[in-house]
C-alpha cells in the first residue's frame, strides 16, 4: 500500500467537484432516483445500490429533503415518473488521453450530441464502445475522514486487514481503493473496526497512465471541465498522469 500515489489527481478532482457543488446536486439526485428504481425498494437497508448513492450524496452535503424527493420520484407516476437510461461514452482527448463518461439520461440523442460536441470543440475524438474501456478497471472507492483515523500506520494496517488494495492521503480524508467485488466487504470490515465510512462508490481507474506536458494537461482539463458541466454526465474518468507540478499549474 502506497498511501500517496495518486493524491495529485485526487486533489485536483476534489477541488473541481467542490467548486461545482451546486451543479452536482441535480446529478446526485438523479443517481439516487435510478438506484431506488432499479433496486425496486425505497429503503436503503434493503437496496445496497440506493444506500451507496445516498452515502455519496451525503458526502457532498445533499440536503435530506432532496434525497427524499429523489427516492419518491423513482416510484412516481405520469410526468413524475423516472425514465433514465445508463449510457457510457468513450473517447480520446488531447495528447491521446483516454476518457470514459458515464451518463444517466432521459434523451440519449441529446446527450450523445452534447458529448460529441464537447470532444470535437476541445480537440478530442469520441470513439466507439470498447475503444478505451480496456485501459480502465472497475474499482471500489471509500472515503474516511482523518478524524476517524489520524495515525497513518494504524490506518494502513486496518485497510490491509479489511482487504483493501490501496489507500491515498487526500488532505483531510483517506481514500481507500478496493476490488469492485470487495467494496461492501471492506466497508463492513472498516466499520467493525469503529471506522465510519463517509462515502463509497464504484469508480473506473486507469490501468495505464498517459504522460502529458503542462500545456497538454490544460487542454485535457478544458475537455474534462466541459464534459463535467453536462447535466446528463454523472462521472468522467481519464488516464492523464497528474503530477504535483501539473496539479499546481492547473490550480493556478
Amino acid at each position: 500500500m502506497s498511501g500517496h500515489s495518486k493524491w495529485a489527481t485526487t486533489k485536483h478532482r476534489k477541488a473541481a467537484q467542490d467548486a461545482k457543488r451546486s451543479a452536482l446536486f441535480s446529478k446526485l439526485s438523479r443517481i439516487i432516483t435510478v438506484a431506488a428504481k432499479e433496486g425496486g425498494d425505497p429503503n436503503p437497508d434493503n437496496n445496497s445500490s440506493l444506500a451507496a448513492a445516498i452515502a455519496k450524496a451525503k458526502s457532498y452535503s445533499l440536503p435530506k429533503d432532496k434525497i427524499d424527493s429523489a427516492i419518491k420520484k423513482a416510484f412516481g407516476g405520469g410526468s413524475d415518473a423516472a425514465r433514465y437510461e445508463s449510457i457510457t461514452y468513450e473517447g480520446y482527448g488531447p495528447a491521446g488521453v483516454a476518457i470514459i463518461c458515464e451518463a444517466l439520461t432521459d434523451n440519449k440523442n441529446r446527450t450523445a450530441a452534447d458529448v460529441r460536441a464537447a470532444f470535437t470543440q476541445c480537440g478530442g475524438n469520441l470513439g466507439t464502445t470498447g475503444s478505451v474501456a480496456f485501459q480502465f478497471d472497475r474499482k471500489g472507492q471509500l472515503t474516511v475522514e482523518k478524524t476517524q483515523a489520524s495515525d497513518e500506520d494504524e490506518f494502513m494496517l486496518m485497510c490491509a486487514e479489511a482487504g483493501a488494495e490501496d489507500y491515498e492521503d487526500a488532505d483531510d480524508e483517506w481514500i481507500v481503493i478496493t476490488a469492485a467485488s470487495d467494496l461492501a466487504i471492506v466497508r463492513q470490515s472498516l466499520e467493525e473496526q469503529s471506522i465510519e465510512v463517509k462515502g463509497y462508490e464504484l469508480i473506473m481507474m486507469p490501468s495505464t497512465m498517459t504522460e502529458v506536458s503542462i500545456s497538454q494537461a490544460k487542454s485535457v482539463m478544458r475537455l474534462i471541465d466541459r464534459l463535467e458541466e453536462l447535466e446528463d454526465l454523472q462521472n468522467v474518468y481519464h488516464s492523464m498522469e497528474m503530477t504535483d507540478e501539473i496539479a499546481d499549474a492547473l490550480d493556478q
